[in-house]
């Protein structure tokens, strides 16, 4: 216990901030573990408190700032792309895109604190051409909350997790056993549930290339596009006499939609 609390007095600041931006870059390896230990020496004097907070805040920023210019750059394929990737790739792009809609930069106060959102925040913030400056401000600002929140615990805590780290310690490779096994469980769990969502709907499913088929052959199919108005505003060509209507506006327009032909409706 002591040679592994010795490692992490003399290379905490580094781990701080490594971890902090792979985590935020996307990485899979959660930082808030790291956090609460760093608040926890820093309760105990044995990191400084300011520097970990200055840290995890400047790791936090530069994997925005990276983020930011790469769905600046590259369009609404960035976003698609992080949430083809994601567990729930289905319901990611419209889940992410109506948060940001409805809060706009006041989302990144809070993004990091949403799995998921933390990663997508900023790329989308460059996809809808959000100031850079006002961008820097708030994903700056989030990310300090996020930190401090988690070294915040850390420091009020830092006895209590002493004790649980040295009976952690006691367990040795049987907890790590377990939280893996844990992890590898809710992953399966995910999947499983994807799979039967799909199966229940493949039967309504229809490809790009069918659809095109369709309307090369000049059949009567009535396309709608149902893209969030982020997607849309970020590219907004659409399929030749395709109508854009969004979910949110269903109710009112419905009229728009005809009833005499096949209806196919396509998002992201």
């Amino acid at each position: 216990m002591n040679d592994l609390l010795d490692v992490l007095v003399r290379y905490g600041y580094l781990v701080v901030f490594g971890w902090v931006f792979a985590e935020q870059i996307g990485l899979p390896i959660p930082a808030m573990p790291v956090l609460l230990a760093a608040g926890a020496m820093a309760g105990t004097g044995r990191l400084s408190l300011v520097l970990v907070l200055v840290l995890a805040g400047i790791a936090s920023l530069a994997s925005d700032v990276i983020w930011y210019w790469i769905g600046r750059l590259g369009g609404g394929r960035v976003l698609s792309f992080l949430c083809r990737i994601s567990l729930e790739p289905d319901s990611c792009v419209r889940r992410t895109e109506e948060s940001f809609s409805r809060q706009g930069a006041r989302s990144l106060l809070f993004a990091k604190f949403v799995p998921g959102y933390s990663t997508a925040a900023p790329p989308l913030a460059g996809i809808v051409r959000m100031g850079f400056a006002r961008f820097l401000v708030f994903t700056g600002a989030g990310g300090l909350i996020w930190a401090g929140v988690f070294v915040g615990l850390g420091w009020l805590f830092s006895r209590q997790l002493e004790l649980v780290a040295s009976y952690a310690m006691r367990l040795g490779s049987g907890l790590g056993a377990l939280l893996a096994a844990a992890l590898v469980a809710y992953i399966a769990w995910k999947y499983i549930a994807r799979q039967r969502f799909l199966r229940r709907i493949r039967i309504a499913r229809i490809t790009p290339e069918d659809l095109k088929a369709k309307l090369d052959r000049g059949e009567d199919v009535m396309v709608v596009d149902v893209r969030h108005r982020v997607e849309f505003e970020s590219e907004p060509t659409i399929i030749p006499g395709a109508l854009h209507l969004m979910i949110e506006e269903l109710e009112a327009r419905h009229q728009e939609v005809p009833r005499d032909r096949d209806i196919v409706l396509y998002c992201t």
